[in-house]
């Protein structure tokens, strides 16, 4: 064989031979070490032989060294046939053509004086098997589903170099950042080899604190639950979002930035984020600096468009937005959705709005032009649901706000996604546009990873009131795939207990309505409290509309059976006639609806923003019990500055007769407790004075204004302080029930004055590792001498 590497192999056998060295990428820890007695098999060697001449013709081309890779397959990948004039460039494609596949890990090629192209190869071993050692904080299933090579594969460095990528990465977000891989290779026969995985998991490296500086107007407490990073505590053992990502921290940097911008400080910055890792390599410490800027408001806000046919005066004045306004980033989505419906409604689903900011910092203000013109037209050729094994197609496709034969809007597109993400069924939701049948035409793949959607609860907890009370339920929210909600629960505590039965469709007849039904049976044990026992069994339709994006109207009818237990010998004794007359089984059939508006900022710790609720229920539909009860509730918030907020809260109802018929004691309304602080469960109102039995009233109003204060404790103890004062009134009884039924005068023992009772003191919640607990410290203020008051209590907090 004639071997040359002068002029004509010269630059480009060179260059071939330097790209087969750097062949394998840069993801492994440290370089591989061989086994003892274990051969390494290389990377493809090439090694290239020209003609002497410049240009020769091939007369025949003979392979050598194949074993198990056919003369006919390698000849295949050769792009050179007998009979062709060859040079050295030939040469050299046919040396990169043949390493490129993969199969071997040796090639010569060279030209010999009577015509013949040798082909020299040497294959690739074969992987005998897989395996991982030093594996603890994952198990071998989870690896072996990351990897790609796999046995009877054929081995490449390459592809072992990027497995080694791909378990670094695994253990990173497993929280295990110093985490190390390192392959090795055994030889065995027949050309093959063991490939096993050498791992070094080190500590866990969890997050020992986050710390912000620069913030003023928000706490770090506040900026940290904004975060989904969250600092290493001893409860959270089943939560990964403790350890160190560098890549959960870019997420969490857009979510303070969407915080932040969304409270009016349009020029936020995040101007450093530093991770220290201690020196015990155990957990790293964050460190935020921010810069948040001037709060602004909206100044000038105009729309522009191109198209005459397009009212730009009109579409200004459906912008969700004023000028004077707080700057909210959500806005400006809100608004772009809303000319995009307000275009597409005139006929113009294509539209492409570009919205422009200028920023004033003298009056901290921003206007913002929103530029409309009309894009290229488009339209859905075929909508494609892939990824669902659980949940049918009619379901996500119910969630889409385009259809196939639709203009392709990109924000109904992106309106689609958070859609299905809201419903909870999906790990990820994916939407991407390919080319369709034609130029105008487009398809739409939407991608789904399903999550688990059944939930398995079990808890227990202790207050001063139910004493320790034990709970169990099961929850489903995909039922059978339909996206239908079920939950079965079971309470049972001193004071109450509860079995419940709840199945909710979200889209009744395929419309936004949902409809659902309840079964339940419900026992009250207040002979400590009122001398009765009450169970109630019954059932119940509901149906929920929503008027707006903060606006709900819902619908119910109940029917039920309500049981008054009154103690054996209670009525022959000095009981209270108020009660006694209670005594028995009656049926309850009753319908309502409940009107509620929601524009707060937060809800679950509001800073600003206002809702109200108003619910009536007309009992009397068949049944025998007759009346009308109405409610109403409003909350107002505002933040002061951080961690000092004012909430003012009001309340009042009235349940009312009719056709003669009184209110029975069950469906009055009982206030104290957690309802009104200072005072016990049923401690306020109507009572009769001989056997201290509350009787509960028809009216009530009560008022409450709350003041969130700092506390100074460790902001990771979780606990919030707040000054409180309750203040309201409670009675109204039947007159039946003030008269003595025999002498007809008006009955001494039964009190019941709409007198003013108030209270004030200091509220604790504490985010415990049970769950949320709140504990009430109480000054009455102004209560009848008849009240029951207590000074102490500690419950499951509402809110935190």
């Amino acid at each position: 064989m004639i071997r040359n590497r002068g002029r004509i192999l010269g630059p480009s056998a060179l260059a071939l031979a330097v790209a087969a060295g750097l062949a394998g990428p840069a993801l492994a820890q440290t370089a591989p070490a061989a086994a003892p007695a274990a051969a390494q098999p290389q990377e493809p060697q090439v090694t290239v032989a020209a003609p002497a001449e410049d240009r020769a013709v091939v007369n025949r081309i003979v392979v050598r060294g194949n074993q198990r890779i056919d003369q006919t397959t390698v000849l295949s990948y050769l792009p050179i046939q007998p009979g062709d004039t060859i040079d050295a460039g030939v040469i050299d494609v046919a040396v990169r053509t043949l390493s490129r596949t993969g199969l071997f890990a040796d090639v010569q090629l060279g030209l010999q004086a009577n015509g013949d192209l040798i082909v020299e190869i040497a294959e690739n071993p074969i992987i005998n098997q897989v395996t991982f050692e030093g594996n603890k904080a994952l198990t071998e299933q989870k690896l072996r589903d990351e990897v790609t090579i796999k046995p009877r594969g054929i081995y490449t460095r390459a592809r072992v170099q990027e497995d080694v990528g791909k378990i670094i990465e695994l253990y990173r977000l497993s929280g295990r950042i110093s985490a190390t891989v390192t392959p090795k290779l055994v030889q065995l026969e027949q050309n093959r080899i063991d490939v096993v995985f050498e791992i070094d998991e080190g500590p866990e490296t969890g997050v020992s604190a986050i710390t912000f500086l620069g913030n003023r107007a928000f706490s770090d407490s506040d900026l940290r639950e904004v975060m989904v990073t969250k600092q290493s505590q001893w409860w959270r053992l089943f939560s990964s979002n403790d350890n160190y990502d560098p890549n959960r921290l870019d997420y969490d940097r857009e979510q303070l930035r969407k915080f932040y911008t969304n409270r009016g400080y349009y020029d936020f910055r995040i101007l450093s984020s530093v991770a220290e890792l201690k020196p015990d390599s155990s957990a790293f410490g964050m460190t935020l600096t921010l810069d948040e800027g001037d709060r602004y408001h909206f100044g000038e806000v105009k729309v522009v468009t191109e198209n005459d046919r397009l009212n730009g005066d009109f579409l200004q004045r459906l912008l969700p937005i004023r000028t004077g306004d707080l700057y909210e980033s959500d806005r400006i989505e809100s608004a772009v959705d809303t000319l995009t419906f307000a275009a597409g409604s005139a006929g113009y689903a294509f539209v492409e709005i570009n919205p422009s900011y200028r920023a004033n910092p003298e009056t901290d203000t921003v206007d913002v032009t929103f530029n409309l013109k009309e894009g290229q037209r488009v339209y859905i050729d075929r909508i494609n649901v892939v990824g669902n094994t659980q949940t049918l197609d009619s379901v996500i496709r119910r969630e889409l706000m385009v259809g196939e034969g639709d203009a392709f809007n990109r924000s109904l597109v992106e309106r689609s996604r958070n859609n299905l993400r809201a419903l909870g069924f999906f790990k990820d939701v994916k939407i991407e546009e390919t080319r369709g049948s034609a130029p105008d035409r487009s398809v739409v793949n939407v991608t789904v990873t399903e999550q688990p959607t059944g939930e398995l609860s079990v808890g227990a907890g202790f207050s001063s009131v139910d004493s320790f009370v034990l709970n169990l339920g099961v929850t489903q929210r995909n039922f059978r795939g339909r996206g239908q909600n079920v939950v079965a629960r079971a309470e049972w505590g001193s004071l109450r207990q509860q079995i419940d039965f709840r199945f909710t469709e979200p889209k009744f007849m395929g419309r936004d309505l949902r409809a659902g039904f309840d079964l339940f049976h419900t026992r009250y044990d207040l002979s400590e409290y009122s001398s009765y026992d009450y169970r109630s069994t019954g059932g119940g339709l509901r149906l929920s509309y929503p008027l707006n994006g903060y606006t709900l109207f819902s619908l119910r009818y109940f029917l039920k059976s309500d049981e008054v237990l009154i103690p054996s010998g209670y009525c022959s004794g000095t009981g209270s006639s108020a009660l006694c007359d209670q005594a028995g089984s009656y049926i309850n059939s009753s319908a309502g609806y409940t009107l509620m508006v929601d524009r707060r900022n937060d809800p679950v710790r509001p800073t600003r923003g206002w809702t109200a609720s108003l619910r009536q229920d007309f009992a009397g539909i068949g049944g025998d019990v007759n009346y009308l009860k109405t409610e109403a509730d409003a909350s107002w918030y505002w933040g002061i500055r951080p961690n000092w907020t004012v909430s003012v809260q009001g309340s009042a109802g009235y349940v009312a007769g009719w056709n003669g018929d009184p209110i029975r004691i069950n469906d009055r309304f009982f206030k104290g407790g957690n309802t009104f602080r200072g005072f016990e469960t049923a401690g306020m109102g109507a009572r009769d004075l001989t056997t201290t039995d509350a009787l509960g009233g028809n009216f009530y109003a009560i008022g409450t204004v709350e003041l969130t204060v700092p506390n100074y404790l460790p902001e990771e103890y979780g606990i919030k302080t707040s000054l409180f004062a309750d203040f309201g009134t409670i009675g109204m009884l039947d007159d039946r029930y003030m008269v003595n039924s025999v002498t007809g005068q008006r009955n001494p023992n039964i009190v019941d004055d709409l007198a003013l009772r108030a209270a004030a003191g200091v509220s604790i919640h504490w985010r415990s590792p049970m769950g949320p607990i709140r504990f009430d410290l109480s000054k009455v203020l102004a209560k009848e001498d008849y009240d029951k008051t207590e000074t102490f209590r500690f419950s499951t907090s509402t809110q935190f």
